[in-house]
């Protein structure tokens, strides 16, 4: 059972979680699902039915001495079309809810674990840039780690997004691979506590 202190204007206690031990494989798993369902899938080439070009014949059939052709929209030309290659398509895949909630709840173990994980009650910002800098300096952020601050607090995003080394997320789009991405995750205390309904599933892979 994970024991994570709460910080901020609202904090002093602390979070009972169980967390599952962080498995590779687990994580391996959820990652790449997330990062397939992020590929755009756009590239697109022509194949020789597509290619603008005439169909008169090149040459001869026979009498100057090269190959036997008919059309110059083949592959082995330059600017014929392209055989076998990539289409639009869609490189998402289904994964299982209790898979990518596992994995999900391991990257936050494996955050915890290294005491990179911070819970926040409270932030008492005014949406200011430079407050929200002072605030990570009191707590031990200064820029040298990256960091993956996940809060519904609209004030607070707006103070954190124009710093280089932050990242801001709202807690709905809470993933495994954003907070692998980061060394440290500062969440809202809220989105941590057991009677939270336990949404944060991976939907961000948009």
């Amino acid at each position: 059972m994970a024991q994570i202190n709460v910080i901020g204007q609202n904090g002093g206690r602390q979070i009972s979680l169980d967390l599952p031990e962080a498995n590779k494989h687990i994580l391996h798993e959820v990652v790449t699902w997330q990062l397939a369902s992020r590929r755009r899938g756009t590239a697109s080439t022509k194949t020789r039915a597509q290619v603008s070009a005439t169909g008169k014949k090149m040459y001869g059939q026979k009498g100057t001495g090269n190959a036997r052709h008919g059309n110059r929209t083949v592959p082995t030309f330059v600017g014929g079309g392209v055989a076998f290659g990539p289409k639009p398509r869609n490189y998402g895949y289904t994964l299982p809810r209790k898979v990518r909630q596992l994995g999900l709840a391991m990257a936050l173990s494996d955050r915890q674990q290294e005491n990179m994980l911070t819970a926040v009650d409270g932030f008492g910002l005014d949406g200011k840039t430079k407050g929200f800098i002072a605030w990570a300096a009191d707590n031990g952020m200064n820029g040298s780690e990256s960091v993956l601050l996940v809060t519904d607090d609209a004030v607070v995003r707006q103070a954190a997004r124009n710093v280089p080394w932050v990242t801001v997320l709202a807690v709905a789009g809470l993933n495994a691979y954003d907070i692998l991405r980061h060394d440290r995750l500062v969440i809202d205390a809220v989105a941590l506590e057991p009677a939270h309904d336990e949404q944060t599933e991976e939907e961000g892979a948009a």
